[in-house]
């Protein structure tokens, strides 16, 4: 059973049991999950589990994209680990439970992809008596195939209790396994031998609320239903094949691995670990870069890069030399595309950063080989010196852990010891370097702050602490000097809540600071960062500190206005468009929010409508302080996993909008005066933004929109809006007939010219040779003029070489028939010393190259060149 069968089967079959289908969520989690990235299917209900939000529905089935990067460097090493799973799921929101989730898991499972019943094991929960009794008595499975397990298993890992490895919902857990038969391993369970017991399915029955460290808290509100099963082992199942790669799923990519190598999966198991890195890691970047992320050095960034960077690598050693992401993304693409509309979405997007980053480290590995060469033949005992991992990865960005592997490959290790050591050296030198105070999220060196800004703009402190540019302390600041000044109370409001910090001005007798940012520092802590504007400021002086009042107040607006339209969007869309990131600036908002597509030009306007009939309602904001308890039994709306005190600070727009913030807001919607949606669009599957002026910066938009309207009325030369619409109408049907008109009679002279040049081929020893400079021509019309000519010869051995000097620029193109390839002449030979000539290089594949320098004049020249070059190919030198 093909794999797109597979998970078309698992969730057709809960819908005809009354699940919903929800559409896959991003693998870029929302900000409240406090995850780096999705691990499981349930991340996206977690507000339902925990009772934070009411489900829109009470059942529902997902095909939902998961990352676990936990053991990256074993992908490869057996036939099991990965970092992506498609996790087909089935949910229960204080719906049905055990019994239910068991006897439909057994009857999929039996009857839908036609397993044996008694090739079933399953596993529960130590004192789970109910599922036990539910396996026994629903589905007749015998009690000796039921194994019970605690909490963890020997080596202290997770076993039958689940949950997300972060605080939130969990519950114990029945899992299911497949015998594979006595081909893969002992009989006896999968206490014996989990290769041949095969795990296939892992129902959890969530009902506890866990902390971080996976002790119980309390009860959760509802006893609900969460499953996993992974589509890939569920294939290699149902496949009958050793392994996940063997699969569908994977095959086609491993294919691409294999042609590219030369090499053959199954043959040689050093060659095997390449290839199944390049297909696994090649398959999870494609899904991780559509969502959305992108390399970098740090969170989600890194994992991406560093998969990226081992794919190369392992190119490498199986001797491609060449690009390998590129053709790997369109199998992926290929493959998933159908279930995973967003691949073909941004494609262009994922090969644009595969590419960047796959040759950018190409040329990092280049250099890192070369000095792992002398680092290999300096080893002492097998092992490589601290020290040269210290200089790879410092000097050339060379990271250790693929430096690691690759020691490995040549059975040496590497001083870790030594280089974390060097490491930390160096970064002590850079604390040293001034007596600095960090102000970091983690600092506890900086003084606490009142803050005092909700009614007051101005306020008399002393200057608590003052900081230089790099957070040395200070006992003056001079003019021009950039300073970082604490106060011990502040109308400043600190960046937080995606309100940005407030600007401003901080006077003393002495000189004043001009504030262009306020932000946290530490936990009570709040630091302005400015320049002395004029005179000196010192430490511990007394100051008036001043909020930019305007700046403030259109700030202000913008934040009750993200809560109207957050509001709106909810009321619109469902609950499930609730916040996922937002930043209010003065005058302008944007606000991130799960949704399946775009939002409709006509439903945007209506969101727009129904936000400024809230404002002329003139509807009161109420701001009033109250237990967490209290906020939730009012239906306030917070973010999952944000840290709150004892008590909550409660915003509420009439009687229907309440949100836990510590923003600033008006008294009234009102006194926001006019919201002006701009543009909604995505940032990722699953996920859009909207943007938004409001007060009078929406209305200077309006107005600048109504100008541009004049123009276009102006320039199309007619009498109104409506009339310029038909008179834009018809100057674009003018256009599109004269751009045909023009566009056949190109078509003639192109096709004049190919005409004339495959008449003019000459004979070199039986291949056919076209050479001619096309003046005038760019690269696109060399390679299309190229492939033409080409196809015209294609009976026989033919080569076409065509070259332009355009822009002041050399551009050569070569074009071969298959037919004098096999004859030995392949079209980037055929350039190559006429790519020297014109000061560049040749490439391309055998039947079509190009070449490009900087000595434009060199193009007659270089094209004279080529009949020769042509016999040399044929006579074999």
């Amino acid at each position: 059973m093909e794999g797109n069968r597979i998970r078309e089967l698992f969730l057709s079959f809960f819908e005809e049991r009354a699940h919903v289908r929800v559409r896959s969520s991003s693998l870029i989690p929302p900000p409240e999950s406090g995850l780096l990235l999705t691990n499981a299917g349930m991340n996206q209900f977690i507000p339902y589990f925990l009772g934070q939000a009411e489900p829109p529905y009470r059942r529902a089935t997902t095909a939902q994209k998961v990352m676990r990067t936990n053991d990256i460097e074993n992908v490869g090493r057996d036939a099991r680990h990965l970092t992506f799973f498609e996790m087909l799921g089935n949910f229960s929101f204080a719906d049905y439970f055990k019994v239910e989730a068991i006897r439909w898991a057994h009857e999929l499972i039996t009857v839908g992809y036609g397993i044996e019943h008694d090739r079933l094991w399953v596993t529960v929960f130590e004192d789970d008596e109910e599922a036990a009794t539910a396996w026994v008595e629903a589905t007749g499975l015998s009690p000796e195939r039921i194994v019970r397990r605690g909490m963890f298993d020997a080596q202290g890992e997770p076993a039958n209790y689940w949950s997300t490895h972060a605080a939130g919902p969990a519950g114990p857990c029945s899992e299911i396994f497949v015998d594979r038969g006595s081909k893969y391993g002992p009989d006896g369970g999968p206490d014996v031998d989990e290769e041949r017991f095969m795990e296939i399915w892992n129902l959890v029955f969530i009902q506890d609320q866990v902390d971080a460290d996976l002790h119980i808290l309390a009860p959760l509100p509802g006893k609900n239903v969460d499953t996993g099963s992974s589509l890939e082992r569920v294939a290699t199942v149902l496949q009958s094949v050793d392994n996940v790669f063997e699969t569908d799923l994977f095959r086609p990519t491993l294919e691409v691995a294999e042609r590219l190598s030369g090499r053959k999966h199954g043959q040689d198991p050093r060659d095997d670990v390449s290839l199944k890195v390049i297909t696994e890691h090649g398959r999870a970047a494609t899904f991780l870069i559509a969502d959305g992320v992108q390399p970098s050095n740090t969170g989600r960034g890194y994992i991406l890069r560093r998969m990226l960077r081992r794919v190369v690598s392992h190119a490498r050693r199986l001797g491609i030399q060449r690009g390998v992401l590129d053709e790997v993304i369109t199998s992926v693409i290929q493959g998933f595309g159908d279930a995973y509309p967003e691949l073909r979405e941004n494609e262009a997007f994922v090969r644009q950063v595969a590419d960047s980053e796959e040759e950018r480290f190409a040329a990092t590995l280049r250099q890192g080989m070369t000095l792992f060469d002398d680092a290999k033949a300096q080893a002492e005992h097998g092992r490589i010196s601290g020290d040269a991992a210290f200089k790879l990865h410092d000097t050339f960005g060379f990271p250790i852990e693929l430096l690691q592997e690759i020691a490995a490959d040549e059975g040496l290790s590497v001083d870790t010891d030594r280089f974390a050591a060097l490491l930390e050296e160096q970064r002590n030198r850079a604390r040293a370097a001034a007596k600095k105070v960090e102000i970091g999220l983690e600092a506890g060196a900086v003084p606490a702050t009142e803050f005092v800004g909700y009614r007051e703009h101005e306020a008399e402190s002393p200057v608590s602490l003052l900081l230089g540019e790099d957070n040395a302390e200070l006992t003056v600041a001079e003019e021009g000097e950039r300073v970082r000044v604490f106060l011990e109370r502040t109308p400043f409001y600190a960046e937080g809540g995606g309100q940005v910090g407030d600007q401003g001005t901080i006077r003393t007798d002495t000189g004043s600071v001009r504030v262009v940012d306020t932000v946290q520092a530490g936990e009570r802590g709040i630091v302005h960062e400015g320049i002395v504007a004029a005179g000196e400021v010192r430490a511990h002086q007394p100051a008036i500190a001043a909020i930019d009042v305007p700046r403030r107040e259109a700030t202000t607006r913008a934040h009750t206005s993200t809560h109207l339209v957050h509001w709106t969007l909810k009321h619109l869309l469902g609950e499930h468009a609730r916040q996922a990131g937002s930043l209010v600036e003065p005058g302008r908002l944007r606000f991130d929010f799960p949704n399946p597509g775009p939002v409709g030009t006509d439903l945007l306007e209506e969101a727009e409508l129904e936000a400024n009939r809230r404002l002329a309602a003139d509807d009161p904001v109420k701001i009033f302080e109250t237990t967490m308890e209290e906020a939730k039994s009012l239906g306030a709306v917070g973010l999952f996993g944000e840290k709150y005190g004892d008590l909550v600070r409660v915003v509420e727009i009439g009687d229907y909008s309440r949100e836990l913030c510590g923003g600033t807001h008006v008294h009234r919607t009102g006194s926001v005066a006019v919201i002006r949606l701009l543009r909604e669009g995505s940032i990722g599957a699953g996920m859009r933004r909207v943007e938004a002026l409001v007060g009078p910066d929406a209305l200077r938009e309006i107005n600048a929109e109504r100008a541009l309207l004049r123009g276009l009325v102006e320039a199309l030369e007619a009498k109104d809006p409506q009339g310029a619409i038909e008179r834009a109408r018809r100057v674009l049907e003018d256009n599109k007939r004269l751009r045909n008109e023009l566009g056949s009679l190109r078509a003639g002279d192109r096709d004049a010219l190919i005409a004339s040049l495959v008449a003019g081929a000459h004979d070199v020893d039986g291949v056919a040779l076209v050479v001619s400079e096309v003046p005038g021509e760019d690269p696109s019309g060399l390679k299309d003029l190229a492939r033409k000519v080409r196809d015209r010869l294609s009976a026989g051995p033919g080569v076409v070489v065509v070259g332009s000097g355009a822009g002041g620029k050399a551009m050569l193109v070569a074009a071969a028939t298959a037919a004098a390839v096999e004859r030995g002449v392949t079209a980037p030979a055929l350039l190559e010393p006429a790519a020297r000539s014109i000061g560049g290089g040749a490439g391309g594949k055998d039947i079509l190259a190009n070449a490009g320098g900087t000595d434009a004049a060199k193009v007659p020249e270089a094209l004279g060149a080529i009949p020769s070059r042509l016999r040399e190919l044929l006579d074999g030198r």
